[in-house]
């Protein structure tokens, strides 16, 4: 699914865009108006970057983890590397499953999205917009719709229009 999001600086413009779109037959569910008065951001479900990322990170650890886990006690008894030796031989093999349990967790961090969340990246720009005071129109569809509402809706000058 695709979305078309347009800014609208004052309710009057957004309400008039929504009953557009509405007298144009588009199914009502896949449009919505957030901002002041009307849904959050959380109720459509946008999520803040750092929200998608950390929920990444999380999905690939709970596999990532005990592929390691696995990964490191066969390497350790393949290879049967006596790297510690008082921890006889079975501790050497949960040693290496630990060690292969952190670069899993290490692996689903950098590759899951995990840096930017180090950098503080808060590019949030719709919620900045709707706490900026402004409103924005969502539609929710394939790219016909899209593309139609987007005519629709550049009729009425908003302030930004984009599709994603």
């Amino acid at each position: 699914m695709r979305y078309l999001v347009a800014a609208f600086s004052d309710r009057t413009n957004a309400e008039e865009a929504h009953a557009r779109l509405e007298s144009s037959n588009f199914n009502m569910d896949d449009i919505a108006i957030l901002g002041k008065g009307y849904k959050t951001t959380d109720e459509f479900g946008l999520k803040t970057p750092q929200e998608e990322a950390w929920s990444q990170v999380k999905r690939m650890a709970i596999w990532l983890a005990p592929f390691g886990f696995a990964g490191g006690v066969v390497f350790d008894s393949i290879t049967g590397l006596n790297t510690f030796e008082w921890t006889g031989r079975l501790g050497n093999q949960l040693l290496g499953g630990v060690l292969g349990a952190g670069s899993g967790l290490m692996g689903s961090f950098f590759i899951g999205g995990g840096p930017p969340l180090l950098f503080k990246n808060n590019e949030t720009p719709y919620r900045d917009r709707i706490a900026a005071g402004e409103y924005l129109v969502v539609v929710n569809g394939g790219e016909s719709i899209i593309t139609q509402a987007a005519r629709v809706i550049q009729a009425l000058d908003p302030d930004t229009i984009e599709a994603r």
